[in-house]
C-alpha cells in the first residue's frame, strides 16, 4: 500500500484511527529508509499525544515484528521468557533464566542494555570475562534447543523497526507512551519464538512508572495486546522504591546473582525471583498451581540444579566456569570507600533513581549509547528500608575508579555526599516495616 506520510501524520495528530495497512506501510517505509527520521519523529509525537486504541497497537506491534527476521524453533518444548520494565539492582534475569531452564522450560532471552538510571542485562553479562552476547539468530536457536536457554543482544536484522523507533523515542521525549512501550516490548518477545511471557512491571521511585495506576495501565495493555498476538501473558506489578538485593553495579550484581543460585542471597531478590519463576512454570504448563511451582523452584535453588544450568549457559557462551566458584576473575574495582550515616535513625526511604544516576556518574552506566561501561564500579548496600543505624555506621560501600572520576571532573567527596542524600532516616527505633514486594498480578 502506498501512503503519504504527511497525511498519515496529520491523521494521527487529529486523533483519527489509523488503518492496519497504513501502519504497516509506514513502518516498512521507515525501516527501508523511504520515510525520513523527522517524519517518523513527528509520527511518534502525534502518537504520544493522541495515543492508540487496541486495534492500532496490535497493528503497530505486528508491523514491527514483520520488519525483520524471527526465531522459529523446531521442537515442541515450551518457550517462556520474562521481561522487566527496568529498575535499580535488578539482576533477576541472570538467576531466572537458568532457574526456569533447569526445570525443563526453555528460556530464549533477547536482552537489552542499560540506559538512563536503570541497569541492563547485557551489561551485567558482559562483566563476566568472555561472555558472548553477540550471537547470530541461528546460534541462539541452536543453544536454546541444546541447553534450554541462551541470552543475547538484539541483532541488526531482529526487529529493526524497534531499534529505529526506540532510538528516536529516546531523543524526542516520547519514551513514556504506553502504546509505543507495548509495541516495543512485545515485538521483540514475539519475534523470539516464545509461547508465553511473564512481565515484571516495576513501580516506584526507581522505575519508569512512578504510580500504581500507571503501572497497572501498562500491565493491562501488555497483557491484552500480547494475548491478541497469541501469547500467554501475565504481569506482576512489583516494588522499585529501593534497589533489589544489596548490590548496584554490573560485577557486583553478577556476584550477588551467583549467591542466589547457590541457595543464599538477599530475601527480597530470592522472593521475587521465585515468584516470577513460578508464574513462568505455570505458563509452560509444568505446574497447575502457583504453590506447587514455588516448591519446585525453591528446590532447584537449594539443590544447585539452577547453578549447574547457569554454568552450562556461560560455558556455551564463552566463559570459563571456574569463575562461579572463584569470583576474583570478575572485574571489580579495588578502590572503595564507606559512606557513613550522619545520624541515628531508621531508613524510611532510598532514592533508587538518584542511586542509579550516581552509578552512571561512576562509569557503571551510560548517558548515551556509545559510552563505555566500567563493570567494576558500583554500590554494596549495608542498610535498606527498615534498617536501624547509629551515627557513623555504614550505609553502603562505593566501588569507584579514581581515573574515571578525574576524567569526569568529579570529586569523591561529592559522590559520597550525593550518596548520603539518597537515604532518608527518621530518628526512631526500627518499627515493623512491611515491604510489599509484589503489588498485583494481572492475567
Amino acid at each position: 500500500m502506498h501512503i503519504n506520510p504527511v497525511e498519515l501524520i496529520r491523521k494521527k495528530r487529529n486523533g483519527i484511527q489509523l488503518e492496519q495497512q497504513e501502519i504497516e506501510a509506514f513502518i516498512s517505509g521507515a525501516v527501508k529508509g523511504f520515510i525520513p527520521d523527522y517524519q517518523v519523529a513527528a509520527f511518534l509525537m502525534s502518537t504520544y499525544f493522541q495515543g492508540m486504541d487496541l486495534t492500532e497497537t496490535v497493528a503497530l506491534t505486528k508491523a514491527m515484528i514483520q520488519s525483520g527476521k524471527q526465531v522459529h524453533f523446531q521442537d515442541s518444548r515450551p518457550k517462556i521468557d520474562k521481561h522487566s520494565t527496568g529498575g535499580v539492582g535488578d539482576k533477576i534475569s541472570l538467576i531466572l533464566a537458568p532457574l526456569v531452564a533447569s526445570l525443563d522450560v526453555d528460556v530464549p532471552m533477547v536482552s537489552g542494555r542499560g540506559l538512563g538510571h536503570t541497569g541492563g542485562t547485557l551489561d551485567k553479562l558482559e562483566s563476566i570475562p568472555g561472555f558472548n552476547v553477540k550471537l547470530q539468530l541461528h546460534e541462539f536457536t541452536e543453544l536454546v534447543s541444546k541447553n534450554g536457554l541462551a541470552m543475547m543482544g538484539q541483532t541488526n536484522d531482529f526487529v529493526p523497526a524497534d531499534k529505529l523507533l526506540y532510538a528516536l523515542r529516546d531523543v524526542t521525549a516520547t519514551v513514556e507512551c504506553i502504546p509505543l512501550i507495548t509495541a516495543s516490548i512485545l515485538s521483540k518477545k514475539v519475534a523470539e519464538g516464545i509461547s508465553g511471557l511473564v512481565l515484571d512491571i516495576k513501580v516506584g521511585n526507581g522505575a519508569f512508572m512512578k504510580t500504581l495506576k500507571d503501572a497497572e495501565k501498562l500491565a493491562r495493555s501488555l497483557v491484552t495486546v500480547g494475548s491478541k498476538l497469541g501469547l500467554k501473558v501475565r504481569a506482576l506489578i512489583t516494588d522499585m522504591n529501593q534497589p533489589l538485593g544489596y548490590t548496584v553495579g554490573n560485577s557486583l550484581e553478577v556476584l550477588e546473582s551467583i549467591e542466589v543460585l547457590k541457595g543464599k542471597g538477599p530475601s527480597d531478590l530470592k522472593e521475587l525471583t521465585i515468584e516470577l519463576a513460578a508464574h513462568m512454570l505455570i505458563l509452560g504448563e509444568k505446574c497447575s498451581s502457583i504453590a506447587a511451582a514455588r516448591r519446585l523452584v525453591k528446590k532447584a535453588l537449594q539443590n544447585r540444579t539452577a547453578l549447574e544450568k547457569f554454568k552450562v549457559m556461560i560455558k556455551a557462551q564463552g566463559v570459563n566456569i571456574d569463575i562461579v566458584e572463584n569470583s576474583t576473575g570478575l572485574p571489580l574495582s579495588t578502590s572503595t570507600v564507606e559512606v557513613l550515616s550522619h545520624t541515628n535513625g531508621t531508613v524510611t526511604k532510598i532514592d533508587s533513581q538518584a542511586l542509579g544516576l550516581l552509578l552512571v556518574d561512576l562509569g557503571g552506566g551510560r548517558c548515551k549509547t556509545t559510552d563505555t561501561i566500567d563493570h567494576g564500579v558500583g554500590f554494596l548496600l549495608h542498610a535498606k528500608v527498615g534498617s536501624y543505624l547509629e551515627k557513623g555506621e555504614p550505609l553502603m560501600t562505593i566501588y569507584y575508579n579514581p581515573q574515571k572520576l578525574a576524567e569526569q571532573n568529579l570529586k569523591l567527596e561529592t559522590i559520597i555526599e550525593r550518596t548520603q542524600k539518597t537515604y532518608s532516616l527518621q530518628n526512631k527505633k526500627a518499627g515493623s516495616y512491611h515491604h510489599e514486594l509484589i503489588k498485583k498480578v494481572i492475567t
